[in-house]
């Protein structure tokens, strides 16, 4: 019996479902580096021209100003924000791009400035930050653009600092703004002997910094009532060693002459949030202060903490965790979303009290 032949429209049917199935699947695989290209300037850094420069003279070239809640404390503190600028016109972002002032308002300040709110009066400067491009690829041209930024940072810094020419101040910085708070910390804190002493302590959320690269001045610190020190972390789950592996592989870090080159084989700083020291013993969830998300609330409304929930450990350099199991702390929104800082802290209680108990101990040793 012979079989039934099918037909010219018939073949064009089933060549279009083989032709869908086949970009569908291409796109499932290549979806990620499609995406990434669509963010690469595809322009050499070198002939690059930069956007404007910022202002720090005017209110629009901050994100918080010496902002203050009720009843705060006596700290200044100056915190440089994660990457919150995709890319594609631009290696390093313009200041009042509309999309990433709205992440950053409405994603990073709440979750990791919101920690420090109680110390004292926050300051956060925008500045020409390397794009989220800048964070996919190990390229030179990349290199060269967070590099770049280095330089509004700096500036801002000294801007600061003259608004402040005493007393005690803690310095914070999340991802890319870690870095760069990093650099803050051995270039300008470190050899100052003044800047020493008011210095409260140093968060680098989410950075992988060398522990050799740390000036012996201002060291990572060892327990919860040390000041002038270095508090770092960078975090992984604990099941994920693959991510693990992967962020060693790619992270950068300065050099001395400010450049950014690979990790290599150096141990990066871990310093746990939840205990405040370098040990790497495990540490149980029980001792955990309290994770939150915090994205999209209001300035000034402590957020609702969830404590005993997360078991921490520095392992080969890294702070690993285990995860809650909560809605809210899952990975959401679109593909460059969720490769910026996460949109919640799960150490937000633990770096609240952190910093409360480095500034007690700071004011016991320099009384008024």
């Amino acid at each position: 019996m012979k079989r039934p032949q099918l037909s010219a429209r018939q073949w064009a049917g089933w060549i279009g479902v083989f032709l869908v199935f086949v970009l569908t699947v291409a796109l499932a695989i290549w979806r990620g580096d499609i995406l990434k290209a669509g963010l690469d300037p595809q322009v050499p850094f070198q002939t690059y021209t930069p956007p404007p420069a910022p202002d720090y003279a005017r209110p629009e070239a901050w994100a918080m100003s010496e902002t203050r809640i009720t009843d705060s404390g006596p700290a200044a503190v100056f915190f440089v924000h994660s990457t919150t600028y995709d890319g594609g016109r631009h290696w390093n972002g313009p200041i009042g791009d509309r999309r990433a002032d709205a992440w950053l308002r409405r994603v990073v300040l709440p979750n990791y400035a919101g920690p420090f709110a109680r110390v004292g009066a926050i300051s956060a400067p925008r500045y020409r930050q390397g794009s989220l491009y800048t964070r996919l690829t190990l390229r030179e041209d990349a290199r060269e653009a967070r590099a770049f930024a280095w330089g509004d940072v700096e500036t801002a810094f000294d801007v600061w600092l003259a608004r402040h020419p005493d007393g005690p101040i803690v310095l914070a910085g999340v991802e890319q703004g870690g870095d760069l708070v990093e650099r803050l910390v051995r270039e300008r804190i470190a050899p100052d002997a003044d800047l020493r002493r008011r210095l409260v302590s140093a968060y680098l959320m989410d950075v992988i910094a060398p522990a050799n690269g740390l000036s012996p001045q201002v060291p990572a610190c060892t327990q919860r009532d040390q000041t002038g020190c270095v508090v770092g972390w960078s975090p992984v789950s604990e099941s994920n060693d693959g991510a693990a592996r992967r962020r060693l592989r790619r992270a950068l870090v300065w050099d001395e002459r400010g450049r950014l080159v690979e990790l290599g084989d150096r141990q990066p700083v871990c310093v746990n949030p939840v205990t405040g020291s370098t040990s790497t013993e495990p540490v149980d969830a029980r001792h955990s202060r309290g994770a939150t998300n915090a994205t999209g609330l209001e300035w000034g409304a402590r957020p609702a903490l969830l404590a005993r929930e997360i078991a921490t450990r520095c392992r080969e350099g890294l702070l690993r965790h285990t995860n809650p199991k909560q809605e809210s702390f899952r990975a959401s929104g679109s593909w460059a979303e969720r490769r910026k800082s996460r949109p919640y802290n799960l150490f937000y209680g633990d770096i609240e009290a952190d910093v409360e108990a480095r500034l007690s101990a700071w004011k016991a040793a320099n009384p008024s």
